[in-house]
C-alpha cells in the first residue's frame, strides 16, 4: 500500500466499512501523480526519515522480501534494485498495474499480486527473509490473522518491518478515544475508506500472541527542511504522526 492517503476531506465512524480495493482503485492514478514517492530507497510514511537514515531493514542482496499494500511498488523496486528478489502484494488492481508500469520503467523485476494482505498460500512456509509494510495496515482490521500468515512465511529469526499512523495521532487529528475501535469512514475527493485504530497494546499483543519477538518500536520526527508532503500538519512536530515496528519471527 502507500505511505499516506490524499488530503482527507472528513472523517466520522461508520458502521460498514468500505471496499477499501475499491476506493484506491479510484483514486490510484491522482495519488500516484501526486505522491511522486522515490524508488531508490524504502520509505516509512511522510516527512519522516527514510531507510537511508533509520536502517532496519540490514542488507538485501540475494534475500527475498515481501511487501504487503505496495501500492505504486516504490519500495520493492527499490529492494529490487539493491538485489533483492522483491514481491509486492495489494488488494488494488489500479495500484497493481500502476506497480507493474513503474517496474518496467525502472528496468527491475518484481513479482506483483492482486490479493489480500493476508492471501500469502502461493509462497511456501519459511521461504521469505524479510516482509514490509508502510502504511498499509491501518486499513486491515484483523492484524492478527496478517500477523499468522506472515509468521508462516517468513524464516525462523526472519523480520517483520511495519509502519502505520501512530496511535496517538487519531486523539489529535479526528478528537476521538484512544480506546474507541469503531472503523475510522476516511473521504477522499469524493471517495470513501475505512481505517482501522490499533492501540500500542493491541500492536504489541498481537505480534507477542503470533510468536514475534519486538525488536524496535520507533516514533520518528520530522525531517528538518526541504518541502513537505501534501499531507503536512503542523502538529506532527509536536506528536509522532508515525510509528515503525521491527518484529522477529520466533519459532514455528
Amino acid at each position: 500500500m502507500t505511505v499516506a492517503a490524499p488530503r482527507v476531506a472528513t472523517r466520522q465512524t461508520l458502521a460498514v466499512p468500505t471496499d477499501n480495493a475499491d476506493a484506491w482503485d479510484h483514486v490510484s492514478a491522482a495519488y500516484q501523480a501526486g505522491a511522486r514517492l522515490p524508488t531508490d530507497v524504502a520509505h516509512y510514511g511522510p516527512d519522516i526519515p527514510t531507510e537511508t537514515e533509520l536502517r532496519l531493514l540490514g542488507e538485501l542482496k540475494g534475500k527475498r522480501v515481501l511487501e504487503l499494500g505496495c501500492g505504486g511498488a516504490q519500495c520493492s523496486i527499490a529492494f529490487a534494485k539493491q538485489g533483492a528478489s522483491a514481491i509486492g502484494v495489494d488488494y488494488s488492481a489500479e495500484q497493481i498495474a500502476f506497480a507493474r508500469r513503474l517496474a518496467e520503467h525502472e528496468g527491475v523485476k518484481v513479482d506483483l499480486r492482486q490479493g489480500d494482505l493476508a492471501d500469502l498460500a502461493f509462497l511456501r512456509g519459511d521461504s521469505i527473509d524479510l516482509v514490509f509494510s508502510a502504511g498499509a495496515l491501518n486499513f486491515v482490521e484483523d492484524l492478527g490473522r496478517v500477523f499468522r500468515q506472515v509468521h508462516r512465511v517468513l524464516n525462523v529469526g526472519a523480520p517483520l518491518v511495519f509502519s502505520l499512523p501512530h496511535p496517538t495521532w487519531r486523539l489529535l487529528e479526528q478528537g476521538r478515544s484512544y480506546w474507541d475501535h469503531t472503523p475510522i469512514e476516511t473521504e477522499v475527493d469524493g471517495v470513501t475508506f475505512t481505517e482501522y485504530h490499533h492501540t500500542l497494546t493491541d500492536l504489541y499483543m498481537g505480534l507477542v500472541r503470533a510468536s514475534y519477538r519486538v525488536d524496535v518500536m520507533a516514533e520518528p520526527e520530522p525531517t528538518t527542511g526541504g518541502p513537505r508532503s501534501h499531507s503536512w500538519n503542523e502538529a506532527a512536530v509536536r506528536t509522532p504522526r508515525t510509528l515503525i515496528i521491527k518484529a522477529r519471527k520466533e519459532g514455528n
